[in-house]
C-alpha cells in the first residue's frame, strides 16, 4: 500500500457498528472486486472494495470477510480470507499479505487462506438464519460487468436456497455516510495534497502551456506525496471549460482564457474533491470576474446552507434561485425568464446545469441517502457553476464540507479562492 500505516481501530469501530445493525443469528459476506482485463493479457489495477476496505482496511484482491456477531464460537463473529502468498506470486506481483499482517492492518485476530473458505463457510452457513450480501447500489452505477459479489450471490443462493437472504447495501450506506474523526483526518491528507498540486499549477500556468503540462504538476505533486488521482483530471481551458466531464487535456491554454481545474488527490482511498477556475494570464476580465463572483456568492451561501437537518433537494433549491437572481445581474437572464419557468426546470438551468453537490469519502460520488436530511459527519461537496458557451468559458468552484452539530466546517477553507488572491499568487509565478 502506497498510504501510511492505518490505525486499525478505525476498522475494528466500523465493524463494530455494523454488527450492531444485524439481527441474530445473521451471517454477512464482503468479497474484494475483481481485477479487470483490459486487452490481450493486460489488466487494470485493481480498485480496493469500498466496503471491503471500510470495515477491515485490507485491499489485496480475493479477500473475503465474514462476519457472524452472535455466533457460538468467538473465533467465527469475524475470519478474514486471504490470498495464499507463494513463491510465483512473490516473483511475479511481488508481496502478498501474511497472516501477521491482515492481523495488524485488520484488527481481526483470525485469519485464513481463502482455501479454507468453502469449508468454513459451510459450517456458518448451517449456523445462520440470515445472509446479508452485497451488491452495487448506488443510484448512479451502471450495471454491466458481473461482480465477483454478484458472482458469489448466484452461486451461494443456488448451493443454500432455504436460506433468508438480505441486501447489505442499504446498512452500509447508512454507515459509510458518516465519517468518523479518523477517516476526516484521511479527507484532510487528501485535500492538504491537492492544495499543493493547485499552488503549483498556479506557478505553472502560462499561455502556451499545454493541458496535459497541467496535469503533470499534479501527477508529480501527488505521487510523491503517496496520492493518486481521486478521478480523471479535469484541465479544461478556454471553451474546454463548458464541457462538464471534459478529459482530453490535450490543448494549448490560451491568452485571456480562463482554465477550469476539476482536479483532487487520492489518500489511502479517501477522496477529496476540488475545483478551481484560474486565468491563463493571470488576469480576470472585468466580465469573467463579474461570473466568478456571482458563482463564489452561490458557493459560500450554500457552503453556509451544509447544516443538520437540511434536505438535499431544499439546499439544491435554495442554491438554483440565487443563481437565477445572479444570471439576472449577469445579463444572461431577465426577470420574464424566472416569471415563466416550470417547476422542477429552473430558468437557471440554462447555464448551470448540474447538481450542486454530493456526499464524499471511499467513493468521490459517496454512498449514502442523500433523500435524508444532512446529518453530522457527512462530507458533502459543494459545486456551483455558470457555463457560458456562447462566450466562451465556464466557471466552477467546489469544496468539502463537513457537516457538524455546530455549523457546516469548510475543509478547504484555506486553498486559494478569492478572486484577489488567485490574481496575487499568479503575479508571484517563478
Amino acid at each position: 500500500m502506497r498510504h501510511l500505516p492505518i490505525d486499525p481501530k478505525l476498522f475494528i469501530g466500523h465493524r463494530d457498528r455494523l454488527k450492531s445493525h444485524l439481527p441474530a443469528k445473521s451471517l454477512a459476506i464482503v468479497n474484494a472486486n475483481d481485477i479487470l482485463p483490459t486487452n490481450a493479457d493486460g489488466t487494470l489495477l485493481m480498485q480496493p472494495n469500498a466496503d471491503l476496505f471500510w470495515l477491515t482496511g485490507i485491499e489485496q484482491e480475493e479477500s473475503i470477510l465474514a462476519l457472524f456477531p452472535d455466533h457460538p464460537d468467538e473465533t467465527m463473529r469475524e475470519i478474514l480470507f486471504l490470498r495464499e502468498p507463494n513463491e510465483h506470486l512473490k516473483v511475479w506481483e511481488g508481496h502478498k499479505h501474511s497472516k501477521e499482517d491482515a492481523i495488524r492492518i485488520s484488527g481481526i485476530r483470525n485469519v485464513k487462506w481463502t482455501s479454507e473458505f468453502p469449508g468454513l463457510l459451510h459450517q456458518l452457513m448451517c449456523d445462520a438464519e440470515s445472509v446479508y450480501l452485497n451488491s452495487n447500489e448506488h443510484k448512479r452505477a451502471v450495471i454491466e460487468v458481473e461482480t465477483r459479489d454478484a458472482r458469489f450471490v448466484r452461486d451461494l443462493q443456488a448451493r443454500y436456497p432455504l436460506h433468508t437472504y438480505k441486501r447489505l447495501a442499504p446498512l452500509m450506506h447508512r454507515l459509510r455516510a458518516v465519517k468518523d474523526a479518523i477517516e476526516i483526518d484521511l479527507l484532510k491528507k487528501a485535500i492538504a495534497v491537492t492544495k499543493s498540486g493547485f499552488e503549483r499549477v498556479l506557478n505553472a500556468t502560462r499561455p502556451g502551456v499545454m493541458e496535459y503540462e497541467i496535469e503533470a504538476e499534479f501527477v508529480h505533486e501527488f505521487t510523491r506525496n503517496r496520492c493518486k488521482f481521486a478521478y480523471n483530471p479535469i484541465i479544461a481551458g478556454g471553451e474546454n471549460s463548458c464541457i462538464l466531464h471534459y478529459n482530453q487535456n490535450d490543448q494549448p491554454l490560451k491568452s485571456g482564457d480562463l482554465l477550469l481545474l476539476d482536479v483532487a488527490a487520492n489518500y489511502a482511498n479517501y477522496n477529496a474533491d476540488l475545483t478551481r477556475t484560474i486565468p491563463v494570464s493571470g488576469k480576470f476580465t472585468d466580465r469573467q470576474r463579474a461570473v466568478y463572483e456571482a458563482v463564489l456568492r452561490v458557493h459560500r451561501a450554500s457552503v453556509a446552507g451544509c447544516v443538520v437537518g437540511k434536505l438535499h433537494r431544499d439546499w439544491f433549491r435554495e442554491s438554483q434561485e440565487m443563481m437565477n437572481q445572479e444570471l439576472i445581474g449577469l445579463g444572461l437572464l431577465t426577470q420574464k425568464d424566472i416569471d415563466e419557468q416550470k417547476p422542477g426546470t429552473p430558468a437557471c438551468r440554462k447555464y448551470f446545469n448540474h447538481g450542486l453537490g454530493h456526499v464524499l469519502g471511499l467513493d468521490v460520488h459517496d454512498v449514502g441517502l442523500m433523500h435524508e436530511p444532512f446529518a453530522p459527519g457527512w462530507v458533502l461537496t459543494v459545486e456551483p457553476g455558470i457555463y457560458i458557451p456562447e462566450e466562451g468559458f465556464g466557471v466552477r468552484l467546489e469544496n468539502n464540507v463537513v457537516v457538524t452539530e455546530n455549523g457546516p466546517v469548510d475543509l478547504m477553507a484555506d486553498i486559494p479562492i478569492d478572486v484577489d488572491d488567485i490574481e496575487r499568487l499568479m503575479a508571484e509565478r517563478s
